[in-house]
């Protein structure tokens, strides 16, 4: 099987967070690798790669296989901490599937994708190859993905989140939806749209989706009723989204126009089920 580097975006900051059993965060800080904010409140560096992406692997049963890695660019997935099951990813956003497999979507070429799954036995497969058009035009990029508690794996494209069955069949979930303020973030053009990013899904089937383009985290229920739950003031713009019972953590980053990742500031803020908004950690290099 022949791999092809993607054509890779502009520079932008990361959008990895996760959650682990207790209840601790952790997140990417494309500026200087990775964080930890324990129960009560503690914010710890970690020692790992400053990359995009990040997945959790709860359960550890990944641990012993030879994680994805791409001679073309340098594309790789890596461990971080010996007991936590932290992965990250430099080129493409990956998950950890309810079966403990590693999903992450690779493109062949121009506008071809596949997305592979990578079992706890070390084999690889293709999952599935989703549609390289939609009503919304081409598939551009896979921006993130997620896993559900029924198996399926959800992805982001800069318009639409999709939906994986455990049968690799494709459905959508939401395409261009109403959002406004979709021109308001330095560095994003208004071409992209929503740029949706980052993904989660909690307990009850809700799907968390970080509209980057514009300002705001989107929540879509298992009736595909979609809603804003949170719009940031700009230049702040959600990247990242975990759920952890009833509240949502939301990853940010201070936006710039320009392309150096120091000045991109990360921070998180935490959405309860009263919809209360609080802010649990922030980075400031300033």
């Amino acid at each position: 099987m022949v791999f092809l580097m993607a054509t890779p975006l502009s520079a932008h900051p990361g959008s990895g967070i996760v959650v682990d059993h207790q209840g601790n965060v952790y997140f990417v800080d494309t500026g200087s690798g990775i964080w930890k904010i324990e129960k009560d409140g503690k914010l710890t560096r970690l020692a790992g790669p400053a990359y995009h992406w990040m997945a959790i692997d709860l359960d550890r049963r990944l641990s012993n296989v030879t994680l994805p890695y791409f001679s073309s660019g340098d594309a790789t997935v890596t461990r971080v901490g010996r007991d936590v099951g932290l992965l990250v990813s430099s080129d493409f956003p990956i998950t950890v599937g309810q079966d403990g497999a590693l999903y992450y979507p690779w493109r062949l070429d121009g506008e071809r994708w596949q997305v592979f799954r990578l079992s706890g036995s070390g084999a690889t497969t293709v999952f599935t190859t989703p549609p390289s058009r939609s009503e919304s035009g081409p598939l551009r990029w896979i921006n993130g993905v997620t896993s559900g508690s029924d198996g399926s794996i959800y992805y982001t494209e800069d318009r639409a989140v999709r939906k994986i069955n455990v049968r690799g069949e494709c459905s959508t979930v939401v395409d261009n939806p109403g959002l406004t303020g979709c021109d308001s973030v330095p560095g994003l053009g208004s071409e992209l749209g929503p740029h949706f990013r980052g993904i989660c899904v909690d307990h009850l089937g809700n799907v968390y989706v970080a509209a980057t383009g514009c300002r705001s985290v989107l929540k879509i229920t298992a009736g595909k009723i979609a809603a804003t739950l949170l719009r940031s003031p700009s230049p702040w713009s959600p990247t990242g989204v975990a759920a952890f019972g009833d509240d949502i953590f939301v990853l940010e980053y201070l936006h710039t126009a320009n392309d150096n990742r120091r000045e991109w500031l990360p921070r998180v803020r935490k959405i309860s089920a009263t919809g209360e908004v609080v802010t649990v950690a922030t980075i400031d290099r300033r």
